[in-house]
């Protein structure tokens, strides 16, 4: 299988090509992650989450491939009308909406969107004849750097209150969903999450509200620190068997982004100029936090960094394009010396990357170049430095 977890690219090659700097996003490995994923928990239907790399090219791969649509604001709305996808798999996830977002994604045929508390219910009950309902469970989870339980959920003794609201205000009830965070290192607090929403459902059921979805979120991980492909059925394989004790005819469903999104691109920077400041070999590249690194700051990530050159090794510095002093991407990175146009390689770049860049300080984004590893093989040997 050719995808870019084990496949090389002739990076000079690419620069000379289109110029730097550069995001390579390769179809094969999104077809590869979503596959593997799709494998790893059968019967679930994935809903891919926009937000981590909302790109053209990977939502229609993703298409092809029979994905399902998770959304949470009118840009993203917007996207799928312009894809043509069936409003009917998409949903709508963000449990704070304004109410001109409601009747946004409604006009374009989404129907389903979550709440998780009355102040919500209460915006919903204005489309009552057409909206269904999902009430986000909290499940917080201190193993993540993103807990994303913070800022969203209802407490599990706090959901059947606002399902019987959700009843009484006229909407109708479509299931639960829950996320554990992002980047989670276990699948302990899935489970966990599983088996709560599981009692909710049978005590909602003895409540005669009837219960058809549970959304079991996103936070599948990728493995950064190697940039190499995770064994996702061995992760997955206590989420699966905790489904299978979940009450009958429940639809599973997920929302998985980063899976799907990181390992589909490299990163691509050139060395724009160097000095000695304080002891240490200083590089200056022309791309940086304010751009594709962003994620360093956004998403609490460190990118798996190359280089092509060899050499002795000095302790370094790799400084970002822009005025500001805190766009530094590495200090203290082991690298060989460096010169004006060399280049440095980030792998596991496609989320939270490119979709977070800024135009801080006017400085051009990266360009991003498409391949199809499966149909285009390419390779060149290069030696890893951090």
């Amino acid at each position: 299988m050719n995808n870019l977890l084990n496949t090389e690219l002739n990076y000079q090659d690419l620069v000379s090509k289109y110029g730097s700097p550069l995001l390579v996003l390769d179809k094969a490995t999104v077809r590869h992650q979503y596959r593997a994923l799709k494998s790893a928990l059968p019967g679930v239907t994935l809903h891919y989450a926009l937000k981590p790399l909302p790109h053209d090219t990977l939502i229609d791969v993703l298409e092809e491939e029979g994905a399902c649509f998770d959304l949470a604001s009118n840009g993203e709305v917007d996207i799928m009308i312009r894809h043509g996808i069936d409003p009917d798999k998409c949903i709508h996830t963000h449990p704070i909406k304004k109410m001109n977002d409601i009747a946004y994604a409604l006009n374009y045929g989404c129907r389903i969107f979550v709440a998780d508390n009355v102040c919500e219910l209460e915006k919903l009950a204005a489309f009552k004849d057409q909206v269904k309902v999902m009430i986000r469970v909290s499940f917080p989870n201190p193993e993540t750097k993103v807990d994303l339980s913070k800022k969203f959920g209802a407490l599990p003794e706090e959901v059947l209150p606002l399902l019987q609201t959700a009843v009484s205000l006229g909407i109708e009830v479509y299931g639960l969903s829950f996320h554990v965070g992002s980047q989670v290192k276990t699948s302990k607090r899935h489970v966990e999450a599983v088996n709560a929403c599981s009692e909710i459902i049978s005590e909602a059921r003895r409540n005669n509200i009837n219960i058809n979805v549970l959304d079991i979120g996103g936070g599948f991980p990728v493995d950064y620190e190697n940039a190499g492909e995770t064994d996702i059925r061995e992760f997955c394989k206590p989420i699966v068997e905790a489904l299978s004790n979940i009450p009958d005819n429940i639809r599973v469903i997920a929302e998985p982004g980063r899976f799907i999104a990181a390992p589909s691109m490299v990163g691509i920077c050139s060395v724009t100029g160097k000095s000695m400041r304080f002891g240490k070999p200083w590089y200056y590249l022309d791309d940086g936090v304010y751009c594709s690194y962003s994620g360093q700051i956004f998403d609490h990530v460190v990118y798996p960094k190359f280089t092509q050159k060899i050499g002795a090794i000095n302790f370094s510095v790799l400084a970002g394009p822009t005025c500001d002093s805190i766009d530094i991407i590495a200090e203290d990175i082991p690298l060989p010396e460096l010169d004006v146009g060399d280049l440095i390689i980030g792998k596991m770049m496609g989320a939270y990357t490119i979709a977070t860049a800024t135009d801080f300080n006017f400085i051009p984004r990266a360009k991003i170049v498409e391949v199809d590893l499966e149909r285009e093989p390419l390779s060149i040997n290069i030696e890893m430095v951090a």
